[in-house]
């Protein structure tokens, strides 16, 4: 399935004037955001400070919950994502997420990879042996993990992987449909040091395919990757700028504070 890439800082991505409120409790407020193609977006801010819930703002998984209530728009492409004629197996299409302590299906290898395309793919019917071949073969080139694998395809892939191994059998499961964002959701918060840059080198090279936006509780680890950061504080934007300005000269004390651990 060929897609066109967008060309690179272009934008795709637009939040306007963002509202979410879980029952009566606010927790995200007039957030405006722009998103650009080809960049890194790091989100920054303490626990509970409103990342997670933005992330699932950007692919509608906050719909889940019966109690999510939300105002302001989220367009990618210029559709409305919220629209609710918009066919969710295009959302699926073009958003990608590994959330937090995401953990494989318990399911084959195979199956994993090729769960999400099946349920998206824009051609449905059943899918040619030879195309589910290619496809995971390509995923897990993407992100390192065919030559380690490709003898155990048929094996759970709940068992027998490494914590950074799992990490990136999630990743590689939204690979296949070449999504136009990706959506990562501290994904290195269970890793070791050395993991964690094998998995930082993947998300570089990832940025090359698809718009990137990582929520991070990492200070270092945004300032190495990013393009752009987003800090957040209390369900607020506090400041968005490009990455070296924002650490080395922020424009709000506020941000200065917690890049320099004097709040949180």
């Amino acid at each position: 399935m060929m897609i066109d890439i967008p060309a690179v800082n272009q934008p795709i991505l637009e939040v306007r004037h963002l509202n979410v409120w879980y029952g009566h409790c606010q927790v995200l407020y007039d957030m405006n955001l722009t998103i650009s193609a080809s960049l890194i977006t790091s989100v920054i801010g303490a626990r509970k400070c409103g990342k997670s819930t933005l992330l699932g703002s950007l692919n509608r998984t906050i719909q889940r919950s019966d109690v999510v209530r939300l105002s302001g728009s989220v367009t990618l492409l210029q559709r409305d994502l919220y629209d609710p004629k918009l066919d969710p197996g295009w959302v699926g299409r073009h958003v990608g997420m590994v959330f937090a302590r995401s953990a494989p299906f318990p399911v084959s290898i195979r199956d994993n990879i090729l769960f999400g395309y099946c349920l998206h793919r824009e051609q449905k019917g059943r899918i040619a042996v030879s195309e589910a071949d290619q496809v995971v073969e390509m995923a897990l080139r993407q992100v390192g993990l065919w030559t380690r694998l490709k003898d155990q395809l048929r094996r759970s892939a709940a068992r027998g992987l490494t914590d950074e191994e799992r990490l990136r059998l999630c990743i590689a499961r939204v690979l296949p449909l070449k999504p136009t964002l990706l959506l990562l959701d501290d994904p290195c918060q269970m890793l070791d040091p050395q993991g964690c840059a094998a998995i930082e080198e993947l998300i570089w090279e990832l940025r090359l395919q698809c718009a990137i936006v990582l929520a991070t509780s990492n200070l270092a680890q945004a300032r190495r990757l990013s393009d752009v950061t987003v800090f957040i504080s209390r369900g607020r934007i506090v400041e968005a700028a490009p990455t070296d300005r924002l650490f080395v000269a922020p424009a709000k004390h506020k941000t200065a504070d917690y890049i320099e651990g004097r709040s949180v």
